[in-house]
C-alpha cells in the first residue's frame, strides 16, 4: 500500500528540481511579456458549473471533462479551458467597459484524455484575452504577442499557422449545407481526409464543381501566396472578405516584423465551436503537439451577457518546455550561493547572507558539523555477532 502511494495517477506528474526551476523561469518571462503589452492578470476558479463548458458554449466534449458533484447536487467541472471561465468573469464584473479590455491568466487545466497514450491530463496553461476590439489591429497584436512571447522564452524554431473560419463557412453556405453536415465536413477538412469529405458531399447531393471547391480547401496552405489562390477559388463574398482580411493582417504582421514565423492554412479548423473568424496554431520543431492555439470568438460573451468581440490564445507551458528541451535551449537559471558556517562563526555567515539576499541573490546556509557515523564492515559485523554469543552456522 505504501509503495503504491508513491506513484501518481496516469496522466499527471511531479515536477521538481532544476526542471521545475526552468519551468518557473519560462512562466515568469512570458507573464512579464503579457504585462508589457498592457494585459492585466486575472484568476478564475479551478472548477466551475458544468454549463460553463457545455456543448452549447462549444468547448471540450462532455466525455473529456472531469466532473464532480457538490453538496447541493450541482455538477461541477475541473476547467479544461480558460476562455469560457474568463468570459463568464468578464460578463459579471466588466459590464460595458469604456475601452477594450486586456486580461491574462495562468493556471492548470484538466482534460480526461483516457486512451490518449502519453498525453497529460493536467497541464499548465497561460494565455491572454482581448475583449471589445473587432479590428484587424487586435488580431495582429494577438499573433505578434504570441510570437514575441515564444521568442522571449528562448524558442527559436516554430511557426504560427493562421486560418479563417469565415472562409470555410462562406463556402458551406453557398453549397447549401445544413449545420450538421457542416460540422461533419469540418472534421474531414481539418484532418485532410479527402475521401471522407468526398463521400459526405456526394451523399448530400452537392454538385461536382462545388464539391471540388470545398475539397480543395485542404490544399490551401503555405506562404502568403496561397491567399491569392484562395481568393480566386472563393465563389462567394463572405469567403472573399475573409481572404481580404487575412491579406491585411499579413501586412500588419510585417509591420511588427514577425512575418517570417507565419504561414496560412485555410483548411485549419478548430474543434472549439466558439471560434468565429481568424484562428491560429503554433507548431514547434521537436514536438508533435500544438503548443499554442487561439482565435476570434465574437459570439462567446453572448452566452453570458450582451455580445462583444473578443480574441485570445492559450499556451500549453508543458509542451513548450518539451520543445525547448528538444531545441536544446539554454535557460539562464540563477546560481545558488552556499555559505558554510561553524557554531562560532554563524553570526558572520548570517550577516553575509542577509546582504546578498537584499541584493536579490539566492543564498543557502549550511553548517559544517561533523556527524560521526560508524559503518560496520563485514568483520565488525561478525565480531558483534560473536560477542552476543552467536557463531556462524
Amino acid at each position: 500500500m505504501k509503495k503504491s502511494l508513491l506513484h501518481t495517477p496516469d496522466g499527471v506528474r511531479d515536477i521538481y528540481g532544476r526542471e521545475y526551476a526552468r519551468k518557473l523561469w519560462v512562466e515568469k518571462t512570458i507573464r512579464e511579456h503579457f504585462n508589457l503589452y498592457g494585459y492585466e492578470d486575472i484568476q478564475t476558479p479551478t472548477f466551475e458549473f458544468f454549463d460553463i463548458f457545455s456543448k452549447e458554449v462549444g468547448t471540450t466534449p462532455s466525455k473529456d471533462l472531469f466532473k464532480l458533484i457538490d453538496g447541493e447536487g450541482n455538477t461541477m467541472v475541473l476547467r479544461p479551458d480558460f476562455t469560457p471561465g474568463v468570459t463568464r468573469c468578464v460578463a459579471k464584473y466588466y459590464k460595458n467597459p469604456d475601452e477594450p479590455l486586456r486580461l491574462c491568466y495562468q493556471g492548470n487545466t484538466y482534460t480526461n484524455t483516457a486512451g490518449w497514450q502519453g498525453k497529460l491530463k493536467e497541464v499548465t496553461e497561460m494565455g491572454v484575452e482581448l475583449y471589445g476590439d473587432d479590428s484587424i489591429y487586435a488580431e495582429a497584436e494577438m499573433i505578434a504577442l504570441a510570437i514575441e512571447s515564444l521568442l522571449a522564452s528562448g524558442l527559436k524554431e516554430f511557426q504560427i499557422s493562421i486560418g479563417q473560419v469565415e472562409y470555410f463557412k462562406g463556402m458551406c453556405e453557398t453549397a447549401g449545407l445544413d449545420d450538421e453536415t457542416e460540422l461533419k465536413l469540418r472534421d474531414f477538412i481539418s484532418e485532410k481526409n479527402i475521401f471522407g469529405a468526398e463521400n459526405l458531399l456526394t451523399e448530400v447531393g452537392v454538385n461536382d464543381e462545388t464539391r471540388n471547391r470545398l475539397i480543395n480547401i485542404t490544399d490551401l496552405f503555405g506562404t502568403v501566396d496561397v491567399l491569392r489562390s484562395a481568393r480566386t477559388q472563393a465563389d462567394n463574398e463572405r469567403s472573399r472578405t475573409a481572404v481580404k482580411r487575412l491579406l491585411a493582417l499579413y501586412q500588419l504582421l510585417c509591420d511588427y516584423r514577425v512575418e517570417k514565423y507565419v504561414a496560412f492554412d485555410l483548411g485549419m479548423l478548430s474543434k472549439y465551436n466558439y471560434y468565429t473568424g481568424i484562428i491560429f496554431k503554433c507548431f514547434a520543431y521537436g514536438i508533435g503537439d500544438i503548443i499554442l492555439r487561439g482565435g476570434r470568438y465574437d459570439n462567446l460573451l453572448m452566452k453570458f451577457s450582451a455580445p462583444a468581440p473578443a480574441i485570445g490564445f492559450g499556451l500549453i507551458v508543458d509542451d513548450l518546455m518539451t520543445a525547448l528541451n528538444q531545441q536544446k535551449t539554454d535557460i539562464p537559471l540563477e546560481t545558488n550561493i552556499t555559505i558554510y558556517y561553524n557554531e562560532e562563526d554563524f553570526n558572520d555567515a548570517l550577516a553575509e547572507a542577509r546582504v546578498l539576499r537584499k541584493e536579490g541573490r539566492r543564498v543557502t546556509l549550511k553548517g559544517r558539523f561533523e556527524v560521526e557515523r560508524k559503518t560496520l564492515s563485514t568483520i565488525d559485523f561478525e565480531s558483534a555477532i560473536a560477542d552476543m554469543g552467536y557463531k556462524n552456522g
